[in-house]
């Protein structure tokens, strides 16, 4: 074993043990006046948000709950309102949940989105499962938050198409809309507001109890033979596990597999973000689990199904100029047929429980 691969495997054993742990408030703590009475507020509303939260699944670890958001009961059902209200698009047409389907794997069976006007966007709309255990949001991470990608698809041109300023203007009209509000924040209809209750919401969105997390928790029988050999190849012979790290099965790092670098413009991916030559075509690794309900897959949506992912990651992904040193490893490890399709198969014990909400009524 070499140097590198030393180190690879010491980060892994210790992202793992850390993803483990509880976290109840992102960023850096602020000073404050009084320490003690700081720390005793943020931990009464760590609490207050726990509280609020559904059971967390086998195979998960606690979900992280910011405490400037603490979560309650009427804070997620007003993110739920929001999150199926189209009238959060400019013409009325596109809500959340057009993209991100409860029924399609909270996601959708679409390549790539159709937005107003049936403008059609350039990514995949990822599934919104598990998305709170998420570092970053979007393919190229340029949300840091949950509460900042509520917001993001209302603004941009091609999705929703809406003004903040105005749509926070236009939903007072509703008079549900400002007893939930004030209810829930002490305040009218806020942009702030629109963000942390869908977040909010998107946070009970979770899945575990698969086939693979029983096995793990002991239950020999949860896999079968063909699952017990893909997952072998997935950790040790085929090691997706460097970047498809359980629980969530992902190390929420960028790369670049070349997915769409045969198309005559590939997708810059965090590029975008960082503007830094060495992150172009990188995209965020996408979590594993219910694969089965929420294809086709890759930030482009190419691959229609999950045997044609496994083909292109099994071979390394395509060639290009900022291909990531990851993908030539995985190339190496010259994966057979067998190999593939057990990969395939224990992809698909990753498959759990989902909470499938029906559109509520809207005010």
């Amino acid at each position: 074993m070499n140097f590198r691969t030393t180190t690879i495997l010491v980060w892994l054993t210790a992202g793992i043990l850390c993803s483990l742990s509880v976290v109840t408030a992102y960023g850096r703590p602020q000073p404050t006046v009084d320490a003690a009475t700081d720390a005793k507020q943020n931990s009464a509303s760590a609490a207050e948000g726990a509280a609020a939260l559904p059971a967390v699944p086998l195979g998960l670890p606690p979900v992280e709950v910011p405490a400037d958001n603490p979560m309650t009961p009427e804070k997620i059902e007003l993110g739920k309102l929001l999150y199926f209200d189209p009238r959060l698009s400019k013409d009325g047409t596109i809500s959340c949940a057009t993209c991100h389907n409860p029924k399609e794997g909270w996601s959708e069976r679409r390549a790539t989105s159709k937005g107003i006007k049936d403008q059609i966007g350039t990514r995949n709309s990822p599934t919104i499962i598990n998305s709170a255990y998420h570092r970053a949001q979007f393919w190229d991470g340029r949300a840091a938050t949950l509460e900042e990608q509520a917001l993001g698809p209302i603004e941009n041109p091609i999705e929703m198409g809406h003004k903040l300023e105005d749509m926070v203007k236009e939903l007072p009209a509703i008079p549900e809309y400002t007893k939930r509000f004030q209810t829930v924040f002490g305040t009218g209809v806020t942009k702030d507001g629109i963000g942390k209750a869908i977040a909010a919401f998107e946070r009970t969105i979770l899945s575990g109890n698969s086939p693979y997390d029983r096995f793990k928790a002991g239950d020999e029988t949860a896999l079968s033979d063909g699952q017990k050999r893909g997952m072998q190849v997935f950790v040790k012979k085929g090691k997706c596990v460097l970047c498809h790290t359980p629980p969530t099965f992902s190390n929420g790092r960028y790369y670049n597999a070349g997915v769409d670098a045969d198309k005559p413009k590939p997708d810059p991916g965090r590029h975008d973000v960082t503007k830094k030559d060495r992150d172009f075509g990188k995209v965020r690794v996408p979590h594993l689990r219910d694969l089965v309900d929420t294809g086709p897959y890759f930030h482009d949506g190419s691959a229609k199904a999950l045997e044609d992912a496994v083909a292109l990651m099994a071979d390394g992904g395509k060639d290009n100029p900022h291909l990531s040193s990851m993908m030539k490893g995985v190339r190496r490890a010259m994966l057979t047929e067998q190999d593939r399709k057990d990969l395939v198969e224990f992809l698909k014990a990753l498959s759990g429980d989902y909470p499938v909400i029906e559109p509520p009524q809207l005010p």
